[in-house]
């Protein structure tokens, strides 16, 4: 299958979140909440994830194979580029 769909949200924290992305694989399955998140070596994309209880986090989406989370990062770091490059990230309400 191939992401057919991603969608990138700017955002800024303050902290090293950049973005949201949305994608949809095979124009048939979605995959929200995921994060582009600014690393010691680069972009970084973090699937979504639930806290447990005890402060440890969890996938709760993820890519099984190396080729799978190639295609996923590849198609949402190109889209957040593009998107980054039209202009500032859209902060908090406070």
């Amino acid at each position: 299958m191939l992401v057919t769909e991603v969608r990138v949200t700017p955002f800024s924290d303050g902290g090293r979140l950049r973005a949201y992305a949305s994608i949809t694989i095979g124009g048939s399955f979605a995959i929200r909440d995921i994060r582009v998140v600014e690393g010691p070596g680069g972009m970084i994309v973090a699937m979504p994830s639930k806290k447990l209880k005890d402060g440890s986090h969890k996938d709760v989406a993820f890519p099984i194979t190396r080729g799978a989370r190639e295609m996923v990062e590849r198609a949402v770091l190109e889209e957040y580029r593009k998107v980054a490059a039209k202009g500032p990230a859209r902060r908090p309400r406070a």
